[in-house]
């Protein structure tokens, strides 16, 4: 484990559970410090407890944030921005069980919409300026398999005239995910040094994931079922591993950079190719403009 003064500072957005929780484990142990952006303070605390008991020098720090509300997004925005540096801000705070009618965030957007990718796109870009200022920063975004659906219509962002559980996060996750692209590029084009990044971790199931007290505690009714689907699913310990890669990779490759397991359902972290979908900058332009008009937030690069 690499001294104080070598550890990067990673933020690592829903870090308690899943995806986030095995994330930052591995983080840690690589020896970076890893501030938990967490909506539970007490999962938190939870889920520090139990990496701390897998890496004894974890440096673990914990910052209350609900993706779903900006006056939250703004009030940990704040409080990030006070810190020396920020190597690396990973963004994977979400529903993925997702509600089966519409619902609205504190701020009157769709739900889903508001914790997966209106939050983090705020929270993007009150960040850039700690980021900036870190050498060789860089932003990972989480992406999903659910791109390669059909691009859902782009006249009702927000699902306010038809909406979908599937739809409502397949929506989110494309938005997410084309965004992540988008800001690459227009980082690149104003000559900031700081690359976007994107991940996603194929099909990844808590049955197939090990127990941790408090963190991941599966029925044995669902790791049964899970377990049906060993030939083509794996568990988020493994799907967390191209978030990693994509956190700690030394040579990112120029351009849009997509990184996942290398069967794409599963297996070992490495570089994938995206769905045309989240590359289009058309749709892009269409994705960050809603985001701006409905956060508020303008983010001109």
């Amino acid at each position: 484990m690499g001294s104080r003064a070598e550890r990067r500072t990673v933020v690592v957005t829903g870090a308690n559970a899943g995806l986030g929780f095995w994330t930052t484990l591995r983080l840690a142990e690589s020896g970076d410090r890893v501030v938990m952006a967490c909506r539970s303070a007490e999962r938190a605390d939870a889920a520090a407890a139990a990496i701390r008991c897998r890496v004894p020098g974890a440096e673990l720090e914990i910052v209350r944030l609900d993706t779903a509300d900006l006056s939250s997004v703004a009030e940990a925005a704040a409080q990030l921005s006070t810190l020396e540096r920020i190597d690396v801000l990973i963004e994977n705070a979400g529903i993925v069980h997702t509600p089966a009618s519409r619902q609205q965030s504190v701020d009157g957007f769709e739900l889903v919409a508001a914790t997966n990718f209106f939050g983090h796109f705020a929270l993007t870009a009150a960040l850039l300026p700690p980021l900036e200022r870190t050498p060789g920063s860089r932003i990972v975004t989480l992406g999903s398999l659910t791109a390669l659906w059909p691009w859902p219509r782009l006249d009702d962002p927000q699902l306010q005239r038809f909406y979908n559980a599937f739809v409502a996060y397949a929506r989110s996750k494309l938005m997410l995910q084309s965004f992540g692209f988008e800001l690459d590029r227009r980082l690149a084009a104003s000559g900031i040094l700081v690359r976007s990044l994107v991940a996603h971790p194929g099909y990844s199931i808590s049955g197939r994931t090990p127990r941790v007290p408090s963190v991941n505690e599966p029925r044995l009714g669902k790791r049964f079922r899970d377990n049906l689907q060993a030939p083509f699913a794996q568990g988020k310990h493994r799907g967390a591993m191209p978030v990693v890669l994509a956190a700690s990779d030394p040579s990112p490759p120029a351009g849009l950079a997509y990184y996942g397991p290398k069967w794409m359902l599963k297996g070992d972290a490495a570089l994938n190719s995206p769905a045309r979908e989240t590359t289009n900058r058309t749709v892009a332009a269409a994705i960050w403009a809603e985001a701006e008009r409905a956060t508020g937030v303008s983010f001109s690069l």
